[in-house]
């Protein structure tokens, strides 16, 4: 575990935890390390959400899967990054998504119920770390309203285009690379994977974009 200590600095449940106080902590929240591979399922849909996960190794995607059996992806999850934080705080009775390995990864699970109650042994610490779990929940909320803005845009064209000025304001630079494929950032923006090809084509051909598999430079702007 201790070879992830510098990676774990870096997540935002652990800011201003390091050292002696980082190893305590996660002794004290019962961190675990598990493997999984790409495809398997860490989280599951209708089970009790108990659990938060932080990404070590890999990547993991959070996915809806509907009645008819479409894929939404509602978020993707990289190394040092936090999942299942808001559903584990809410007590969630069944959770409504499944998080997914999308490639082979390990993960570290905590007990959100010995995050977010102080134990008896008053760490220094532990008050810092749910004040980080606080900060994080207001993030992604944050992150959830920025996709509804660009899901909620009637074409396929204003859903892209605004998910890619989301992409060129994060990275501060109108060259970025995003985190899905085709057939992903389809199922992110809720859009038909050929609708979505055939939009991109047409955005290069106007001169608006350039694209090559996931990266993307936006050449001018387009009305969204």
């Amino acid at each position: 575990m201790e070879k992830y200590y510098s990676m774990l600095s870096e997540c935002p449940l652990f800011y201003g935890i390091e050292g002696k106080a980082l190893k305590a902590m996660l002794k004290c929240v019962d961190g675990r390390i598990l493997s999984y591979k790409k495809g398997e399922r860490i989280l599951k849909e209708g089970e009790k959400a108990r659990d938060i996960g932080i990404v070590l190794e890999g990547k993991v995607q959070i996915e809806r899967i509907d009645f008819f059996g479409n894929r939404s992806i509602v978020a993707v999850v990289e190394c040092a990054g936090v999942f299942g934080e808001s559903f584990a705080c809410a007590n969630v009775a069944k959770l409504p998504v499944d998080v997914v390995a999308v490639a082979d990864s390990k993960v570290m699970l905590l007990d959100a119920s010995r995050i977010i109650t102080t134990c008896n042994n008053a760490c220094a610490f532990h008050r810092q770390m749910i004040f980080n779990l606080l900060k994080d929940v207001a993030a992604k909320n944050l992150l959830f309203n920025q996709k509804i803005e660009i899901t909620s845009k009637r074409s396929t064209r204003q859903k892209l285009m605004t998910y890619l000025m989301f992409q060129a304001g994060k990275y501060e630079s109108n060259s970025f690379e995003i985190p899905f494929d085709r057939q992903e950032l389809a199922d992110y923006l809720g859009v038909d994977r050929s609708g979505l090809s055939a939009e991109i084509s047409k955005l290069r051909k106007e001169g608006v974009i350039k694209s090559e598999k996931r990266r993307f430079v936006i050449l001018k702007a387009d009305i969204v």
